[in-house]
């Protein structure tokens, strides 16, 4: 995976163009690093009144389409933040607005949805077609589900269309691996958070030695299928 800096995403384009193999794919190395790319590539699956909010007017469209919609508290997601420390909550838009105006350094870009509430966070780690867990996550203490800063967890077994969501996800994505979040309403219906190519696994059974064997093993069956070999 490549170490880019923001801004430097045109590499990954550059190299592409040029025919160069990247591997994981440069779609999901970009995706795995924006939840503002995410938001787009993923959008079928997320929440239908997710915006990605790129400048003030964006934000106003949305404000007036949340407002008419009664929509009330919302969640924001910084760009490139990780471990749930780019999530906040606000009690509507309408706040969410003023703190950006006032604002000196508008935190653009950043995603804007509707808060979904009483719902399960799912955590699903995927390896290839040999591995797959998945278990909930929740931190009775605040909105935050991340295991880091106080939450619980417990084994939670997929149904077939959860899977089909997931693998949908990867292919869309081009993903090899990847640690999927995925919001189950009270209802039932699933949503689509985020997607990282390495994400935490506190609380999953598989611990980090096996998780980057796995890994290991799928860029070496790539990498056979191109009839090349890990050493050139």
């Amino acid at each position: 995976m490549l170490n880019l800096a923001p801004g430097e995403e045109y590499v990954l384009l550059d190299l592409v163009d040029r025919g160069v193999i990247v591997f994981p794919s440069a779609l999901s190395q970009l995706a795995s690093r924006s939840k503002c790319c995410q938001a787009t590539i993923f959008s079928n699956w997320m929440h239908p009144l997710t915006r990605v909010i790129r400048k003030r007017t964006d934000l106003a469209r949305a404000v007036e389409d949340y407002t008419r919609r009664e929509v009330g508290e919302v969640v924001t997601k910084l760009d490139r933040s990780d471990c749930g420390l780019g999530v906040c909550k606000w009690k509507n838009s309408e706040d969410l607005f003023n703190h950006i105006v006032f604002s000196n350094s508008p935190p653009f870009p950043f995603v804007l949805q509707p808060l979904i509430p009483s719902c399960i966070d799912l955590r699903i780690v995927w390896i290839g077609d040999e591995y797959v867990e998945a278990y909930w996550r929740k931190n009775p203490r605040g909105f935050r589900n991340n295991l880091h800063f106080g939450g619980e967890s417990g084994r939670y077994d997929m149904d077939a269309h959860e899977e089909k969501i997931c693998k949908a996800i990867m292919k869309r994505g081009k993903f090899p691996y990847g640690h999927i979040d995925l919001l189950k309403t009270d209802s039932g219906q699933i949503y689509f958070s985020e997607i990282s190519l390495f994400g935490g696994l506190k609380g999953a059974r598989i611990g980090n030695k096996e998780s980057m064997d796995r890994k290991q093993a799928v860029e070496d069956d790539f990498l056979r299928n191109l009839g090349l070999s890990a050493l050139g």
